[in-house]
């Protein structure tokens, strides 16, 4: 049984509800709320027009999309951003345009995608010690180019 998800739109974006592109994908696209004008080497934030009400122990993650970022240079500064489901706020992409020129989103341009996931119930428990594992402390590149 698929769990509800409620979602509330601007009043001027009725048209950028949410969708996946097929029925199998993982994320919903986020559409731009506005025109702009994304500028070279700066971090803008982009609204979508989607208001969400998660459940408790759920999670929403924005992604980047793989073509902008091959195509155009445009990332996510805070990838994944992590909406928490107490935040009933506007859900905004933040942008960067690591390229060399300036990028022009249009309204309606799909520029992130939205992964909801059920968080699993985990306890912190401070311990003394870990248990060895093969991998070590090895970490940033330790294993290896290839």
């Amino acid at each position: 049984m698929a769990t509800e998800i409620k979602i509330r739109m601007a009043a001027d974006a009725a048209d950028l509800f949410p969708v996946k592109a097929h029925s199998s994908d993982a994320a919903w696209d986020l559409r731009a709320r506005v025109a702009m004008e994304l500028p070279v080497k700066r971090s803008t934030l982009v609204p979508t027009g989607v208001f969400i009400e998660l459940p408790e122990n759920f999670e929403a993650q924005v992604r980047p999309r793989s073509g902008l970022a091959l195509k155009h240079d445009l990332m996510l500064t805070n990838s994944p951003g992590t909406i928490d489901s107490g935040y009933r706020g506007e859900v905004g992409v933040i942008m960067y345009n690591g390229g060399t020129s300036p990028y022009k989103i249009q309204r309606g341009d799909r520029i992130a995608q939205m992964v909801i996931c059920r968080l699993p119930e985990v306890e912190l428990t401070l311990s003394d010690s870990l248990e060895e594992s093969d991998r070590g402390e090895g970490g940033f590149g330790s294993s290896g180019k290839n």
